[in-house]
């Protein structure tokens, strides 16, 4: 077999690995999906009446100009769970396992990466029919359902690269689970819950120069029929810059301690 061919193999015993954890502990996959789902309830029923009257509209309407943002925080909130496992692997003797065996060294983060996207994805499954059970209605065509799944599959994976490499430089499981929380929440600070031109002026700046803030536009002009803009090209370039700087600094990271 080729070297491709070997890296290919090893990456999918490495991610069956992954996924036969995660069923394991299926605490961890619903986990991710708990955050989003919860402020998904708590904006539209405490807050729904008076921010939406605020926008225009009316609970139902704030609902579905809330929920692509819900799903946007859903897929940030995956990058918590590889951060652990990466770490977990790093700290408690596995990987010292994997360095004796006649694996491809990359397989090991390809697993991991692969993994976490798969799970994400289910996550997100699980956001959107909570919300079309409490009123989303999307009115997105087959095709706009199909692209914006892609678009989710970008930014897990972007986002899942980075989180590997936090994982790779927490020396504890806790610092691991709180790295991440900054990318968790950054949609928070972007037009997730309020369109970004109601902030604050500095704040608004921040929030329209932020990766989050396109995604989400972009993610709410498929699924709702808003305005995309060049939101669509910005996302897709946050997406691929944030995961080939994860992967480099992965890597780096990766291959630097299986040297020492």
């Amino acid at each position: 077999m080729s070297t491709l061919t070997y890296a290919a193999h090893d990456s999918m015993t490495m991610l069956r690995r992954n996924l036969k954890h995660a069923i394991r502990y299926p605490a961890v996959g619903f986990g991710t999906a708990a955050t989003p789902i919860l402020m998904l309830l708590l904006f539209v029923y405490a807050f729904g009446d008076s921010i939406g009257a605020g926008m225009g509209g009316g609970r139902d309407a704030y609902l579905n100009y809330l929920t692509p943002g819900i799903i946007i925080m859903g897929v940030a909130a995956g990058s918590m769970s590889t951060s652990i496992a990466v770490c977990t692997d790093m700290t408690e003797g596995i990987i010292n396992r994997f360095r004796t065996m006649n694996i491809t060294r990359s397989s090991f983060m390809t697993g991991h990466v692969i993994g976490s996207v798969i799970q994400t994805m289910l996550s997100v499954v699980l956001v959107v029919g909570v919300a079309l059970a409490v009123g989303f209605r999307p009115d997105a065509s087959p095709v706009e359902w199909l692209a914006a799944a892609g678009l989710l599959a970008a930014i897990a994976f972007a986002v899942t690269w980075l989180s590997a490499a936090l994982g790779l430089i927490s020396k504890t499981v806790e610092s691991a689970s709180n790295k991440p929380l900054l990318v968790q929440f950054l949609p928070f600070l972007g037009s997730a819950f309020v369109p970004a031109e109601s902030m604050s002026p500095g704040l608004r700046w921040f929030a329209e120069y932020q990766p989050f803030t396109p995604m989400t536009e972009t993610l709410r002009g498929l699924l709702t029929g808003t305005a995309i803009g060049n939101d669509g090209w910005i996302s897709l370039a946050w997406c691929a810059g944030i995961a080939l700087v994860g992967y480099v600094w992965s890597r780096s990271l990766f291959n630097s301690s299986t040297t020492r």
